[in-house]
């Protein structure tokens, strides 16, 4: 008996070992969301965009990634009521719906200010509208961003979220300036009727600060990485972010 118990010892500890070696230490991810609820003065709701927070939280997690939420307030970050339509719903939207551990998640997102660039191997922003009146100019993700940037750790932006890197900079220039970007592109703002209602446009913005903007047909998936920096334009982009994402994270 004794024997039989030391093989059995013996072979669980060469089990433990052979998946310890075969299973380097987890990749984490923070995701920053908005904390803004207001569409400028139209009196309507905004917030981020549901299927740009569920579509690259899944392509992760489902990887093993472990993702931390942060936002500026801290809590529940405002959801824009047009991403919970039915119209706008998607498979990974739906999932979202009913993912009781992912939405108790997002009640108690942690608060900005307190999160560490050093306690995580990238960061990913979601768009909605929202990012343009609070992240593009919060002063914690502008000094986090940089922070990541400059430890070579990638970051990641899809559709109105590339609109935080405004005013980042790295050695006083413009962290965009003469990388490949793109983002929710001025005909795509002007099909929603929001042209006169953001505060800036984020296609002129980009270009402005000497990003070498691109994109394609409205609503259609297109990405776009240059070096750390990876963007999307639009929400049917989330997903294509998220696996160039994944793809430097297991470089």
């Amino acid at each position: 008996m004794k024997k039989v118990l030391l093989t059995i010892i013996i072979l669980t500890a060469c089990s433990i070992t052979a998946t310890a070696q075969n299973n380097p230490k987890m990749k984490k991810v923070l995701f920053v969301v908005t904390s803004h609820d207001k569409l400028g003065n139209t009196g309507e709701k905004t917030g981020f965009w549901t299927e740009e927070l569920a579509a690259p939280y899944y392509e992760l997690a489902d990887q093993g990634i472990q993702i931390d939420i942060a936002t500026p307030l801290g809590g529940q970050p405002p959801i824009d009521p047009k991403s919970a339509d039915p119209a706008s719903a998607t498979e990974d939207t739906k999932r979202f719906d009913a993912d009781t551990e992912l939405l108790a998640k997002l009640k108690h997102t942690l608060k900005l200010n307190h999160v560490k660039e050093s306690d995580y191997d990238a960061v990913f922003y979601p768009g909605g509208h929202g990012p343009l009146w609070d992240l593009a100019k919060d002063r914690n993700s502008i000094t986090l961003i940089e922070s990541f940037y400059n430890n070579n750790k990638p970051v990641a932006f899809v559709c109105h979220a590339p609109g935080v890197l405004k005013d980042v900079k790295i050695k006083d220039e413009y962290l965009v300036k003469g990388k490949k970007v793109t983002g929710f592109s001025n005909a795509e703002e002007a099909a929603v009727g929001l042209t006169n209602v953001v505060p800036f446009l984020l296609e002129e913005v980009l270009q402005a600060n000497g990003g070498i903007y691109s994109k394609t047909e409205n609503w259609q998936p297109y990405a776009v990485e240059d070096g750390l920096l990876i963007t999307g334009q639009n929400p049917a982009s989330s997903k294509l972010v998220a696996q160039k994402l994944l793809q430097q994270l297991n470089k």
